[in-house]
């Protein structure tokens, strides 16, 4: 049985409904034309922005204050979405109360808004309450779970559910992202990939190495990052290094696909190197996967031990 969202103004059945404009609640203030109070027009306005305003320029300057007081980059705001020029305030006040609806708090919204000026002029209804149901009806994910995907990937938000979110989500499913490995809060950044452009690529090139399909299923449904990695500046790089630095076996890579999620300069090649200089070996999960503290203390037990062996011969 699918369950509908009941906190919207509207039920989804009706997403192209007009909004209806939010009435202010402070009358107009009685406002004197002489020039000497225009500065205290201006303090007025920033202090009270819902005060209704006739001029054009004073309304835009008021919708540039309310978006800076969520930490949005008006500039940035302005270049990366020209039509905010051009809607009402309660346009953008609209898109602030649907994601809040989905239990998205202020600091996070401003930092997804300029992250991405072009949600500020978005139809709740239309764009983003679609995405909400995708998620909770289709992706089958917790309702808690819902607003922490958004804040993890944003990206979700600009995508259509008919053109994008559903055919990857299709895709996912039928490579194995079901039951216990399904979509989960953790992964839905993979639903904003293109299946062409992005993923399909991603496994070929995994195959191409010399697994053979099953293999590279199994691997990316148990590391589902392995498909948010780039093939330039991750896979390729570290696949070179452990083939030719580390003369290590594929075989290791199936077990261990974690390893690519591992900075190549920042703790691959370096524990590698220290390894090599005392002469000697570690499985990949035993190099990488413990701290720097263990790592030492692993080195300096493999030390000792050697010791050992020698007096004993």
């Amino acid at each position: 049985m699918l369950i509908r969202l009941q906190i919207f103004p509207q039920t989804l059945s009706h997403l192209h409904s007009p909004l209806t404009p939010v009435k202010s609640s402070n009358p107009r203030p009685n406002w004197t034309k002489q020039s000497q109070f225009h500065d205290g027009f201006r303090t007025s306005l920033s202090s009270h922005p819902n005060t209704p305003i006739s001029d054009s320029g004073l309304r835009f300057r008021q919708k540039l204050l309310y978006i800076q007081s969520l930490k949005v980059n008006s500039s940035k705001a302005l270049h990366k979405n020209p039509n905010f020029r051009s809607v009402p305030l309660d346009t953008v006040k609209s898109v602030e109360k649907c994601l809040y609806s989905m239990g998205i708090e202020r600091s996070a919204l401003g930092r997804i808004l300029d992250m991405h000026p072009q949600l500020l002029t978005s139809d709740p209804y239309s764009d983003l309450y679609p995405v909400f149901d995708f998620l909770l009806n289709e992706v089958h994910m917790p309702y808690p779970d819902i607003q922490k995907s958004i804040i993890r990937c944003p990206r979700l938000l600009l995508c259509s559910v008919d053109d994008q979110l559903r055919p990857t989500l299709y895709f996912l499913k039928n490579l194995g992202f079901v039951g216990a490995r399904a979509i989960t809060c953790q992964n839905t950044l993979l639903l904003v990939y293109s299946v062409e452009g992005t993923l399909l690529p991603k496994l070929e090139y995994l195959q191409n190495l010399g697994f053979s399909f099953k293999e590279v299923v199994n691997m990316v449904v148990r590391s589902p990052g392995l498909l948010t990695y780039s093939i330039e500046k991750n896979f390729r790089p570290k696949v070179e290094y452990f083939l030719d630095e580390m003369k290590g076996d594929l075989a290791e890579l199936r077990r261990f696909p974690q390893y690519f999620s591992f900075s190549l300069e920042g703790k691959i090649k370096h524990r590698h190197r220290v390894l090599v200089e005392h002469g000697f070996s570690l499985p990949l999960p035993e190099m990488l996967k413990v701290s720097d503290g263990e790592f030492n203390s692993r080195l300096i037990e493999m030390q000792l031990q050697l010791v050992d062996e020698r007096h004993l011969k």
